[in-house]
């Protein structure tokens, strides 16, 4: 079952992004009143409020984690154009309630863009200490640190220039060093825009590029996309956020002609129309096997695979915590098979909420690899 705490997150304003540290015991929250929230779960299961800033002079829109091998670091991206670097240190100044404080310090500040700065991410801990950013004027940069223990130094190493506006990215989280780095970008331009609107991008060592290896065919607004974590699959998966969710399989396919590049066969594994309204975010559990989205329909809902071609829907959850039954659980467990081929958003409140997720129906036995 679920257990839902409520968090009283105090922002002025609309809370952008939840993004939760690697071990899920810190939580940092960002919001249109330009200020960044970092809560501490206790050995109670409790969270509290350990750090509050004003991050930029507009709104923030994402905050991420960095790996924790490289310590307690954070970046944002805001409407102010800026991009920062965050880094907890313990104050050692003399005095009452000084010693011993931590507090976060902007390490830097990148300004490299012309427009909003949409979304930011590290990436996969095996490329070192990289950061991708997105932005409204349709640029894709990838930094790196060359020395991690001094985060005041970034350098630009690649502009990926895209042909249209875009508003979400993500890494593929492979581990297989067999893979290439390859990042996922959305665009939410609107439907009179022609086209698809993501784009998957592969790293090649030999021209030490970023090069376009495919464009998915979907033409309405991308809100968000999260590629599934990969634990031995031959092909990855892709989560999209549109006017619904899509799952799509991407299985790489070796193709000499191509220079070196991953050729991508691209397969629609699902598509859920449950929110039956514009969805926001998506999100997955460790393993890749449960995705999670939020839509305007004011619910959490979650979706496992149960197979590399279909998957069912798993729980919903209301805007308040209460657990509801799924559409599909009402038609005796349907699941939801899409034919080969076939064609989280702002967390609009000032109020967090935390949910604890036990064991929502019995995990099929059925494998999906």
């Amino acid at each position: 079952m679920f257990e839902c705490q409520e968090i009283s997150a105090e922002h002025k304003d609309l809370i952008h992004d939840v993004s939760y540290d690697y071990y899920g015991d810190r939580i940092a929250t960002c919001s249109s009143d330009q200020y960044v929230k970092v809560w501490d779960r206790n050995k109670e299961g409790k969270w509290t409020l350990t750090s509050s800033w004003k991050a930029h002079s507009a709104s923030v829109w994402k905050v991420t984690w960095a790996n924790p091998e490289f310590g307690q670091v954070l970046a944002t991206c805001s409407f102010d154009r800026t991009v920062a670097v965050w880094e907890e240190t313990v104050g050692d100044t003399p005095g009452p309630g000084k010693r011993g404080q931590r507090h976060w310090v902007r390490r830097t500040n990148l300004v490299d863009s012309r427009t909003s700065v949409t979304d930011v991410k590290f990436g996969p801990k095996a490329q070192g200490l990289q950061l991708a950013t997105c932005s409204a004027e349709g640029i894709i940069r990838i930094y790196e640190a060359p020395d991690v223990m001094n985060l005041s130094q970034w350098t630009l190493q690649h502009e990926v220039q895209c042909k249209l506006p875009l508003s979400c990215l993500s890494w593929n989280p492979s581990p297989n060093r067999s893979h290439p780095s390859m990042i996922a970008v959305g665009s939410d331009e609107p439907h009179t825009t022609p086209g698809g609107k993501v784009f998957i991008y592969e790293y090649s060592e030999n021209s030490r590029k970023w090069n376009k290896l495919e464009t998915l065919n979907i033409t309405e607004p991308v809100h968000d996309v999260a590629f599934s974590p990969n634990l031995g699959r031959v092909f990855h998966i892709l989560g999209v956020a549109t006017n619904n969710v899509r799952i799509i399989n991407l299985t790489p396919v070796e193709d000499s002609q191509l220079s070196g590049l991953t050729k991508l066969e691209i397969e629609t594994a699902a598509q859920f129309d449950d929110h039956n309204s514009t969805v926001w975010r998506v999100c997955w559990n460790v393993n890749g096997a449960v995705l999670c989205s939020t839509g305007d329909d004011g619910c959490a809902r979650m979706f496992r695979i149960l197979s590399k071609t279909s998957w069912k829907p798993e729980g919903v959850l209301k805007g308040e915590g209460n657990q509801v039954p799924t559409a599909v659980e009402a038609a005796h467990g349907a699941t939801q098979h899409i034919p080969q081929g076939s064609p989280v958003g702002s967390i609009a409140s000032q109020t967090a909420r935390y949910i604890k997720l036990g064991s929502i129906s019995q995990p099929s036995r059925e494998p999906w690899y």
